[in-house]
């Protein structure tokens, strides 16, 4: 895809982070922008500043694990534009709560899995017919996580599962776009540290799926979201820069595109990918020294 201007673009979880500087991003590249997310002031605050900045962007509040209303966002992002060209399945949470694979609850897994899984299966089911039947160029991009490509303990193991979802949804749909000869292509976004709100997300769980944990246990796991989320404000990669990356990455038609602001950890991340594959090609055990990050 290389003509932006007047094209439209949609993103899932666009109030802050990441999102909002894909919208940002597109919207300064003369597109028009459907901004989708599950909290509203804070959507409504993102679409307000990019109106004031001349920017022609509508928003629409979105809860991704919900198909009526993902159907709800295509409809809605039709009658005001008529197309779509661009497609980022963005939003996701995380839950810091388990120390092991067997402690997430089901709570946690219905969740995370419900967000950053079925958000995206929803987002493909419903956008991708409309914009294969369009017949122009167009990109997905899909919202992974280096813990979708790597291996490791269980510590965050709803978060990890979801994001292998999405990786090998997005592969299946590079070969989809391929076999049909479409126009569409797609990237498979990994992001490592970002300096964003993810790790606060517990903010937007729905009530009925919150977990009663005892006083203790409840402050434990919000001090330890606070500890995550100040280490990634602090040396997680800009927003912005993901945005340009992303941006970059559609007009190259790059698929694979790890975001890593840490060039140690990101030679950790792929050799964690090497030896799981190698060990998955040698039918060997993993090694335990082998850990995500």
């Amino acid at each position: 895809m290389q003509e932006f201007k007047g094209k439209v673009a949609v993103v899932t979880g666009a109030a802050s982070g990441m999102g909002r500087g894909f919208a940002e991003r597109f919207a300064s590249e003369g597109m028009k922008v459907v901004l989708a997310d599950v909290e509203k002031p804070a959507l409504n605050t993102a679409v307000e500043e990019l109106q004031r900045q001349g920017f022609d962007v509508i928003g629409q509040l979105t809860d991704v694990s919900q198909l009526a209303q993902v159907e709800a966002l295509r409809d809605r992002t039709l009658k005001q534009y008529g197309k779509v060209h661009i497609l980022c399945n963005n939003a996701g949470v995380v839950s810091h709560g388990a120390t092991a694979i067997w402690d997430a609850t089901m709570h946690d897994w219905e969740w995370v899995l419900g967000v950053n899984l079925w958000g995206v299966i929803h987002g493909v089911s419903t956008f991708l017919p409309i914009m294969i039947e369009q017949d122009e160029a167009g990109h997905v991009v899909n919202n992974s996580s280096v813990l979708g490509i790597m291996t490791g303990a269980g510590e965050i193991g709803p978060y990890s599962v979801s994001k292998f979802g999405v990786t090998r949804i997005t592969e299946a749909l590079y070969y989809d776009l391929a076999r049909i000869n479409s126009k569409l292509k797609c990237t498979l976004l990994c992001p490592g540290e970002i300096a964003t709100k993810l790790d606060l997300s517990e903010r937007n769980r729905p009530s009925v799926l919150k977990d009663n944990h005892c006083a203790e246990r409840q402050a434990e796991i919000e001090a330890k979201n606070r500890a995550v989320f100040l280490r990634h404000q602090s040396g997680g990669m800009a927003p912005s820069e993901v945005a340009d990356r992303v941006f970059n990455a559609i007009k190259a038609e790059q698929f694979y595109l790890i975001t890593e602001p840490n060039p140690d950890s990101l030679v950790r991340i792929k050799e964690n990918v090497r030896v799981r594959m190698e060990s998955i090609l040698a039918e060997r055990n993993l090694p335990l020294e082998t850990t995500p990050r």
